[in-house]
């Protein structure tokens, strides 16, 4: 069973923008590089060559991945996630009991960037607040053990 894989409308751009700049700038660097390395003579012990080669199959695995999730993904507008139940796209503000209150936007797991304040709709957290509604506890398990949150707000 292959599960949908989501996005934001702003995900979906920022994969266009780094998929345009491996495709347009990244290949055509790397090219250059292997085309020096090949240059030197001898690539069964040119490091420069070796290296560009591995780089060569990140970069390749990378722009493949980026075009399967953006010819894939479902696109979740913004102007969808309704403000009155967590969804994909929906900006929440949560507390535990004596903590200060946090802010996360749900986002597919492609976008996902807990330091940037995105949470994975398949992560536990994210997972325990879809339609949830403002005022709702939420209970989850996590590795460091049952976690307790209280919606306290909803914004688009």
């Amino acid at each position: 069973m292959v599960e949908e894989m989501y996005l934001t409308e702003e995900g979906a751009a920022k994969l266009r923008m780094e998929l345009e700049e491996l495709i347009n700038v990244k290949r055509p660097e790397l090219a250059r590089r292997l085309r020096e390395a090949k240059e030197m003579g001898d690539l069964s012990e040119n490091a420069d060559y070796i290296d560009a080669k591995e780089q060569q199959g990140f970069l390749e695995g990378r722009i493949r991945y980026i075009e399967h999730v953006l010819r894939t993904a479902v696109i979740v507008s913004e102007d969808k996630a309704a403000a009155d139940v967590v969804r994909i796209g929906s900006t929440v503000t949560i507390q535990t009991p004596g903590e200060s209150p946090e802010t996360y936007t749900i986002v597919g797991a492609a976008e996902a960037s807990p330091r940037d304040g995105k949470i994975s709709h398949e992560s536990p957290l994210g997972a325990a607040l879809l339609g949830a509604r403002v005022g709702q506890k939420i209970t989850f398990h996590a590795p460091a053990g049952v976690m307790k949150y209280h919606v306290l707000e909803i914004h688009q």
